[in-house]
């Protein structure tokens, strides 16, 4: 902030000119005493302070707006993310999908029903979302981040989930029928009505999931998979699941 502090009234120009050195130098003190009258003149005008003090007024105004529009914004932003996940509904490729898809979760934002059929969506990271009756058949989620998720009811027919993070995640009720889980990580997974025809558990870890109400396994390969629970190898050989770790990749 500057102060506006009255200046002293510049000795007069007879008095000033007597200082100067050499001749050659007159017109630089001339002009440094014109200098000292303006300065003189406008420190003692109280409209620039008037001036200042509105200025500061203005930008304390605009971060007062800025923050009370700050709702606002966020609203925008989420509407601008649903834009571009709803646009590429059912299109391969990317499409802004993983920023969009990731901004939205990052704010807490429910993720029910949403469709990414078909989507590359490599490396997704969508810890602890709520993904109820999502739709990723045949998306490419491999090496995904999608710890604790909720998959409850979703539809990820055929989805490559290799070498995804699946840990503690809820995939009740949900169809995985032909789903690649080969190398994932289930540690902790609630499988209670879930659909795994078909599906690939080649070397998965399994460690501690909730198997005893799958609805369905038959045809699942479950080769090498790791840290089995107590009787599920068994059970799921026993309800039409195979162990060939010579599949085609």
């Amino acid at each position: 902030m500057i102060l506006h502090t009255p200046r002293t009234r510049p000795d007069p120009w007879s008095l000033t000119r007597q200082h100067a050195p050499s001749r050659w130098l007159i017109p630089f003190l001339a002009f440094e005493y014109v200098s000292d009258w303006a300065a003189y003149l406008l420190s003692n005008w109280s409209l620039l302070e008037v001036l200042e003090y509105l200025g500061t007024f203005s930008v304390l105004i605009g971060v007062i707006f800025y923050f009370s529009e700050s709702g606002d914004r966020v609203k925008q932003r989420h509407y601008q993310a649903w834009q571009v996940i709803n646009t590429a509904q059912g299109k391969g490729g990317s499409g802004g999908r993983i920023e969009a898809l990731q901004e939205l979760n990052a704010d807490k934002v429910p993720l029910v029903g949403v469709d990414a059929s078909s989507a590359f969506l490599q490396g997704l990271n969508l810890h602890g979302a709520n993904l109820m009756r999502s739709n990723f058949s045949a998306a490419d989620l491999r090496n995904g981040n999608l710890i604790a998720v909720n998959f409850t009811l979703a539809n990820l027919h055929s989805a490559n989930l290799r070498d995804s993070s699946l840990d503690h995640g809820v995939f009740a009720n949900a169809d995985l029928t032909d789903a690649d889980l080969a190398g994932s990580s289930l540690v902790g997974a609630d499988l209670d009505g879930t659909f795994l025809d078909g599906a690939d558990l080649r070397l998965a870890d399994v460690k501690d999931i909730r198997w005893q109400l799958i609805e369905s396994i038959k045809g699942a390969n479950v080769a090498g998979v790791r840290n089995p629970p107590e009787g599920f190898r068994t059970w799921a050989l026993a309800h039409g699941a195979i162990e060939n770790p010579e599949a085609t990749e």
